[in-house]
């Protein structure tokens, strides 16, 4: 009877009491290791800390809510802390970032990430690791997180910025607004030099964050990394609603990029780093979730999508999932630019829930044309 060690053991323990051997009882446990409430976590760069979620699509309208698509409108002023709270001017930690968007996956969902970050913003102080706008790298703050919460996942998006991804941009709506020439060509050369030391170094990423846990008291099977890779935040030429002569990339679409080179980009750089990360994954053992496909079709002057307007309403299902690069500066900060907005984060915080889900194997995200955040689905890969 399965009772009966149990009755044993009262009879035991009772007999020790009466004989004055109390003592003899097994010692109160100190907390162990994982024990707290549940935790997701994100790590890294500014596609998962929530860089550009103070927006709902893109809209011409430069005043007031700017046609609904300013979440940081207050009725009289702009305040991006509604959106970032504490981290605004700093590591833009929206409240669609991705974790945030994941829905009920623990009880604790933990932002870690910060807007710029690299992978050395990743590594702990004691190994190298630099502090990052005001604060310790971020190993070093999953160190504390581990410790206090059950910590199931981590997600973790970086080597971006160690790539310069921000700086292609920039050479590439420069080669077409100022230059009238190409970027892709030298700038695919710049990648190919520096790519083998980016995807070593987001590979000690994982093994610093495996280090942490590891100190932490976890064993490897307590716990889940997932690496995930970027999505593109420009649509491919032949899905561009605008014509490549003229001003209206600029100027109204937000996309100043030539066929050519917007072409590499969504169907050769973004692949590229999809599968040398997955690579990093397969060599680390622990779980890839590629992006590359995650705003097929939303991506900033898309066909598939539209502009915000007064008579055109931000709309999940019809809306820009990713931020324009405001020419004028006009709107908000330029470091925004071709991001994931509050509808593209609110996706990929789906996709987070959807892997969450699925403890083993590599998995693509993708959207489902005319649906939100709801329709993002799992292809395996």
């Amino acid at each position: 009877m399965p009772s009966t060690p149990h009755r044993a053991l009262r009879g035991f323990l009772a007999l020790c009491t009466a004989a004055g051997l109390a003592s003899v009882a097994a010692p109160t446990a100190s907390a162990a290791p994982g024990t707290g409430p549940t935790a997701v976590v994100t790590m890294g760069d500014s596609y998962i800390s929530g860089e550009a979620g103070r927006w709902l699509g893109n809209s011409l309208t430069n005043s007031g809510s700017r046609n609904g698509t300013d979440r940081a409108w207050t009725g009289s002023a702009y305040d991006p802390s509604r959106v970032y709270g504490a981290t605004a001017g700093g590591c833009h930690r929206s409240d669609t970032a991705e974790v945030k968007s994941a829905g009920p996956v623990a009880s604790s969902l933990i932002n870690l990430a910060c807007s710029g970050a690299t992978t050395e913003n990743v590594i702990r102080a004691s190994q190298g690791g630099q502090a990052y706008k005001g604060e310790a790298p971020q190993a070093d703050q999953l160190a504390a997180v581990a410790a206090s919460n059950d910590v199931e996942l981590i997600a973790l998006s970086i080597g971006g910025n160690d790539l310069g991804f921000a700086d292609i941009i920039a050479t590439c709506a420069k080669d077409y607004i100022v230059w009238y020439s190409y970027c892709h060509d030298d700038q695919q050369a710049e990648v190919d030099a520096k790519i083998d030391g980016v995807m070593a170094d987001v590979g000690r990423s994982v093994d610093e964050i495996r280090a942490v846990m590891t100190a932490a008291g976890y064993a490897s099977s307590d716990y889940r990394i997932v690496l995930q890779s970027y999505p593109s935040p420009i649509p491919r030429a032949a899905e561009n609603r605008y014509a490549e002569s003229g001003w209206a990339r600029t100027n109204t679409g937000g996309c100043p990029f030539w066929n050519a080179d917007s072409t590499w980009a969504r169907d050769s750089l973004v692949p590229q780093l999809a599968n040398r990360l997955k690579g990093v994954a397969a060599a680390k053992g622990v779980q890839f979730m590629d992006l590359r496909d995650a705003l097929q079709g939303r991506e900033v002057c898309a066909k598939a999508s539209k502009q915000v307007t007064s008579t055109v309403p931000a709309s999940a299902t019809t809306s820009e999932w990713a931020r324009w690069i405001d020419s004028q500066s006009t709107q908000g900060l330029v470091q925004e630019s071709m991001h994931p907005n509050a509808y593209g984060q609110q996706a990929l915080g789906r996709c987070l829930a959807l892997v969450h889900a699925r403890p083993t194997g590599n998995h693509s995200c993708k959207n489902t044309a005319g649906a939100g955040a709801s329709g993002m689905y799992l292809t395996a890969g």
